[in-house]
């Protein structure tokens, strides 16, 4: 499996900005996954970044285990939530049944296409049975680079839908909806709440 090393390298040098915005605009889309999980129940965070939503959901009274892929994003977050922030890459996730949930906002988006399938089946088997998934992705046709030189995926809904049915998802929801991103243009958004079968 591989990972994009401009897609990382930019990260870290971006990380003190990243900590520092303060617009927030995720929470319908978290209050909505956390009405799938049971209170109190243990959330895995993949892509955390400086820690602003697991910071949400630890307030909403759920156990958190944020992650990043950028060692500084990672630090940055500690720094933020007061807590041991683990650095994980996508492909080294390795667990069987740990997590009632998993949080994975604007992160699996800079998976390699040909290896996205993979990490869902990671994603899944990380899963308890009836346990809840979400995704963002910035929609497309084609895989493509941004002006930062930041590798995307650019999933139309019908190759997600493919994707994610490699992982036998017991139910798989897509929305669409208008949005922006760190570079400030117009974006199109596909959230994906998926759930694993009981």
């Amino acid at each position: 499996m591989t990972q994009d090393d401009r897609t990382l390298s930019f990260y870290t040098r971006e990380a003190s900005a990243y900590a520092s915005r303060s617009e927030y605009s995720n929470s319908k889309h978290i209050e909505a996954f956390l009405s799938l999980l049971p209170a109190g129940a243990v959330i895995l965070e993949l892509g955390c970044g400086a820690g602003r939503d697991s910071e949400f959901m630890i307030g909403r009274g759920f156990e958190v285990r944020p992650t990043d892929g950028t060692p500084e994003l990672a630090q940055a977050a500690e720094q933020r939530l007061g807590m041991p922030v683990a650095t994980l890459l996508f492909a080294d996730l390795d667990e069987e049944s740990t997590c009632d949930g998993i949080w994975a906002n604007a992160c699996l988006l800079h998976v390699p296409r040909e290896d996205l399938p993979e990490v869902l089946l990671k994603i899944h088997a990380a899963l308890k049975p009836g346990g809840a998934f979400y995704a963002s992705f910035k929609a497309g046709e084609t895989e493509g680079r941004d002006q930062f030189n930041r590798y995307y995926n650019y999933p139309s809904e019908s190759s997600l839908r493919e994707w994610y049915a490699a992982s036998a998802w017991a139910d798989v929801t897509i929305t669409a909806e208008k949005g922006g991103g760190y570079d400030g243009r117009p974006t199109d958004w596909l959230h994906v709440v998926a759930i694993k079968q009981d």
